[in-house]
């Protein structure tokens, strides 16, 4: 009877540790995962819903003027670019719509809107020159970071929508305001 209760034990035991592994180590948790260059590295991640948006925003560097580049999580977590809003025509800016794209003038700014620009994983560089790029996201863009709070100017990093494991959420940094 004994034999019988130490191996019920064990199972037990094994049962327990089998869990904790598949709690700590299973992906499961959407982010925006924040990767430095092109190492499987995290610098940092924000936790992150499919259908959620985010808007990063950086400084003109002739212009020294927002450009507000607003993007949705998809579900298949691929990231698409809706929208794109700036001051001034000039290097890099674009000065109509595609086809299938909105061009307007509103409220002192150029807007090029129902983009259906779609990445796996965008390459961003934080500003050297001028860095004030900033993170916007929440449900009515109420949360707002500075990269250079997280990255160092001129630091470049890939950016994906992935699951993280619990593991991964315990060991890295969360962008939070």
């Amino acid at each position: 009877m004994k034999f019988y209760q130490n191996k019920k034990v064990h199972y037990v035991a094994i049962l327990l540790i089998f869990i904790v592994v598949l709690l700590l180590f299973v992906p499961f948790r959407t982010a925006l995962v924040f990767y430095k260059e092109n190492t499987n590295h995290i610098e940092a991640f924000l936790p992150i819903d499919e259908k959620d948006t985010f808007q990063i925003i950086f400084k003109h560097s002739i212009h020294l003027t927002d450009v507000v580049e607003k993007y949705q999580v998809l579900d298949n977590h691929g990231i698409k670019q809706y929208e794109i809003v700036y001051e001034h025509f000039g290097i890099g800016m674009p000065s109509n719509a595609q086809e299938g794209e909105t061009f307007v003038y509103e409220d002192g700014k150029y807007h090029v809107k129902d983009l259906d620009n779609i990445f796996p994983y965008m390459n961003v560089r934080n500003g050297k020159t001028v860095s004030e790029n900033r993170l916007v996201w929440g449900v009515d863009n109420e949360h707002m970071v500075y990269f250079n709070k997280y990255f160092k100017p001129g630091a470049w990093f890939k950016i994906k929508v992935e699951n993280l494991s619990t593991w991964q959420f315990l060991k890295g940094v969360r962008i939070h305001e």
